[in-house]
Formats: C-alpha cells, sequence, structure tokens
C-alpha cells in the first residue's frame, strides 16, 4: 500500500528524505537594525567616573567674560593708554554680604538667608563667615551679568548707581534694599525681605581706572 501511494507521483520509489534547506541568512538590513540598537542602548547608559556628556556641559565662556576679552580689553588699553596687557584691569572678585542678625533668635532666619544666597550666586556660603565671595570666574562673570543686565533696572524708581562709591584704589561698594530684584528669588516663596551689600573688587590702581572698568561693562552709573 505505501508503494503504491508513493507510485503517485511518477513512480520513482521512495527514498531518504531530504534534508531541510538552510534557512537563509538575514538580510543585512535587520543585522544594522541590531546594530542601531545596540549604540542607542549604549548611548543610554550613563557616563563612567561622574562626568556629564558634553552636550550637558556649558558651551563657552559666560557672555560677560568673552565681551571683556574682545571687547572692554582693546577699549581700555586705548582710552587709558595702556602699553602692557597685564595692566588692563581686571575684575577679580565679587564678594556679596548679607546682614542676618536675627538669626541669633531664629535658626530657620539663617537657613532662609543661606538659600537665597544660593539662588543669587550659585555658591553655598560659609554660615561662619560674614561674606561670600564669588572668586569663580565664571560665577562671577554671571552674576554681575544678571545684576546689570535684570537686577538692577527692576530696583524702584532706579536712576542709576552713584559714582562716588568708590574706596580710592579702584574697588566699589554697592547697597541692594531687596533681594527679590535677582530673578532667582521668587516673591512668594521668601520669609522677608532682605538687603545685602556688593563689592565688586578690580586690579584698578586708582578710582578712575576703576570706573573706566565697569563703564566698559554698562554699569549705570547716574549720570
Amino acid at each position: 500500500m505505501s508503494d503504491a501511494v508513493a507510485g503517485k507521483d511518477g513512480g520513482k520509489p521512495a527514498g531518504k528524505p531530504k534534508p531541510d534547506k538552510a534557512k537563509p541568512d538575514k538580510p543585512k538590513a535587520d543585522k544594522a537594525k541590531q546594530a542601531d540598537k545596540q549604540t542607542d542602548a549604549s548611548a543610554g547608559k550613563q557616563p563612567e567616573h561622574g562626568h556629564r556628556p558634553a552636550d550637558e556641559r556649558p558651551s563657552g565662556p559666560p557672555r560677560l567674560q568673552q565681551y571683556y576679552r574682545e571687547q572692554v580689553v582693546p577699549r581700555l588699553r586705548s582710552d587709558l593708554k595702556i602699553d602692557n596687557l597685564m595692566q588692563v584691569p581686571r575684575i577679580t572678585k565679587i564678594t556679596v554680604n548679607m546682614g542676618v542678625g536675627e538669626a541669633v533668635a531664629d535658626k530657620k532666619v539663617m537657613d532662609a538667608a543661606v538659600a537665597d544666597l544660593i539662588k543669587i550666586t550659585g555658591q553655598k556660603p560659609l554660615i561662619t563667615k560674614s561674606r561670600k565671595a564669588i572668586a569663580s570666574f565664571k560665577r562671577m562673570y554671571e552674576f554681575l551679568d544678571r545684576l546689570i543686565s535684570i537686577a538692577m533696572p527692576r530696583i524702584r524708581d532706579f536712576r542709576g548707581m552713584s559714582p562716588r562709591a568708590f574706596d580710592g584704589q579702584g574697588n566699589y561698594s554697592l547697597g541692594v534694599k531687596e533681594q527679590i530684584i535677582f530673578p532667582e528669588i521668587q516673591y512668594d516663596q521668601i520669609d522677608q525681605v532682605r538687603g545685602m551689600d556688593i563689592t565688586i573688587t578690580t586690579t584698578a590702581r586708582d578710582d578712575r581706572h576703576g570706573r573706566a572698568l565697569l563703564e566698559a561693562f554698562n554699569f549705570p552709573f547716574r549720570k
């Protein structure tokens, strides 16, 4: 019976079953997709040693620092007749001092003041000291940029800063009555309004050079 059934296909006896044909290789496109998946997976991994991806790192120097190098330095060398590049006045640090005398009775007051300074300067102040110096050039220039471009114009009835607040050695000090002039401070999130003193320390040899330096940054002196 089995032979008769086999004879229906041309009469040839049934032989050994033919081996299954090998499965064809997957197209190269599939391999490319797998490679892409691996690439995507590796890209999603956190970088080793705590380094941030390049696209998350700050790109270039602060705007005002670059402006100093490209615009302020040539202008001061010309206006002040300075031949030596190293003698051109520059800002070395900005010190922010916030008096919090009421913190003696209430520790929460100190915590709130520290939180405000962190938002304003970008650095955590030392509570044991009365002042916070912004010595990092990047943060210093960023703070000065926000102070001149954003904070000062928000002062009520602002008519410019006094040109007489220099100390005789090219350093300038100013007082701010309200920390809320800085955009980082949300009015509805503070416990009380506080003032602060800001000192801009420079390498200028006298007040004339110090004023020329700040004017080159478009510091709004009263006319």
